[in-house]
């Protein structure tokens, strides 16, 4: 395992505190939301008052089985990014990080096209991964004629990144279609939601994920369902048999609870056949890449290059 980004350990650090500072004068979150906070949290994945900024680039659509989804197309398009937001499956949407997606667009030369997937609880388990699927497969049908290219990507980012690799899973398992995406970029996922050692250890530490509120979201998403359960391949892709996979770059901070389920996905991954860079980021937390920092800028580099190149 090599860890990343050291020389920018003392900002990052820095951030965790201030954000753990932030975090201990607002309520406690139980185990799951309620009502009143999956409201707020959908406005704004960050829990502010303000809206996600929606770009006149992208275009919502509805494709087959009436899946909506978001589209950023540039002039010059060389292949295509199904994206998947995060979100504890319970919140965030397709629309919620347009600058981010449009940067991808332009800079990496692709037409992405991210899910906007139903969620928990009311849409619990497994209508996020019906839709993604979906989604999958209609771009295995239509990516040529749509957009004019065979090539075809696939990641997201925490809850996101968990349905990219069960899509992958399902695409082989239930339709024999191996290899028609290229590569997986895969951020601070989780893999096993009967819980890895550092979600179980990582405890009450108020950053943007913890002990608690990971609980809290595998009940929303697969309710009443107890941890042996959640061990099925199709909840938990750890467990599942990854062969035929194609390329990926999975990617997690140190001071993350779900940074167990990275390194035992890179490895198991490996162990299936094929080609895994594995980046593990100093000191970041769960999803920093929502956030103005150093380590931000170079991770969302990283993302871009890669995904113009696989």
């Amino acid at each position: 395992m090599t860890i990343t980004d050291e020389d920018c350990l003392p900002e990052t650090l820095a951030f965790n505190e201030q954000f753990e500072a932030a975090a201990a004068s607002r309520p406690a979150r139980g185990q799951a939301p309620n009502a009143a906070v999956l409201a707020l949290l959908r406005r704004n994945r960050l829990g502010g008052d303000a809206p996600p900024v929606r770009l006149v680039h992208g275009k919502d659509r509805v494709v087959e089985g009436g899946v909506r989804v978001r589209v950023f197309a540039p002039g010059h398009v060389t292949g295509v990014y199904l994206h998947i937001h995060g979100g504890g499956w319970a919140f965030g949407s397709a629309d919620g990080q347009d600058e981010r997606l449009w940067r991808i667009a332009e800079q990496a030369r692709l037409a992405v096209v991210s899910v906007d997937y139903r969620l928990a609880p009311e849409h619990p388990f497994p209508a996020g991964p019906d839709d993604c699927e979906a989604a999958a497969r209609w771009l295995v049908d239509h990516a040529a004629s749509e957009f004019g290219t065979e090539r075809l990507l696939i990641g997201g980012e925490s809850a996101g990144a968990h349905l990219g690799v069960v899509t992958l899973l399902r695409l082989r398992d239930r339709h024999g279609l191996t290899g028609v995406f290229r590569a997986a970029n895969l951020l601070f996922g989780p893999y096993d939601l009967s819980m890895t050692p550092s979600q179980r250890s990582f405890g009450p530490r108020r950053l943007l994920s913890n002990t608690d509120t990971l609980r809290g979201s595998y009940e929303l998403f697969t309710p009443g369902t107890g941890e042996e359960r959640r061990r099925s391949p199709e909840i938990s892709p750890l467990f599942a048999d990854l062969t035929g996979l194609p390329p990926a770059r999975i990617v997690v901070g140190t001071e993350d609870p779900l940074l167990d389920d990275s390194l035992f996905l890179a490895a198991r991954w490996r162990a299936a056949g094929a080609h895994v860079h594995l980046g593990v980021v100093a000191g970041a937390m769960h999803g920093f890449t929502l956030f103005p920092l150093t380590v931000t800028e170079r991770e969302l580099r990283r993302e871009r290059e890669f995904l113009a190149s696989a």
